[in-house]
């Protein structure tokens, strides 16, 4: 079909492009390249584990300050996942938890989701002060 000016008609829909694969298509590309290589398990699997840790390490930092430490914790949790099966096992079961407690807490009245949510602010101050504490202490 002809077209005038470099535009497209407007029947035509955009092809995929199949040669591209997405983002995780790309990463188990590269998971299954190395693990090819003489050695490579060992040390994608070092690499995972160390990456896992470290991220694991820093949302623990992040606890006492305000942001996302547990999300942060959880999402080392998963990379750790990727490779094996007891962080798969703990994942499932805080994932398990959380939808239960999320559950129990809709379930709840307004009166019952503000006690628990002032609850946790009150540990989260604690939690700050008595960082606070210990930091002025050394």
């Amino acid at each position: 079909m002809v077209t005038y000016g470099g535009e497209m008609p407007r029947s035509a829909e955009p092809v995929p492009d199949v040669e591209a694969p997405d983002r995780r298509g790309r990463l188990w590309s590269l998971r299954e390249r190395v693990r090819a290589l003489p050695g490579g398990r060992l040390a994608w699997r070092v690499g995972v584990t160390l990456l896992g840790v470290a991220v694991i390490v820093v949302g623990i930092v992040l606890l006492p300050l305000p942001g996302p430490g547990w999300l942060i914790i959880f999402a080392g949790l998963g990379l750790l996942a990727t490779e094996y099966a007891w962080a798969a096992r703990l994942l499932t079961r805080v994932r398990d938890r959380l939808r239960r407690w999320t559950r129990w807490a809709a379930s709840r009245g307004p009166w019952a989701r503000a006690g628990a949510a002032t609850l946790g602010l009150l540990a989260l101050g604690g939690i700050v002060a008595g960082s606070w504490y210990l930091y002025t202490l050394l």
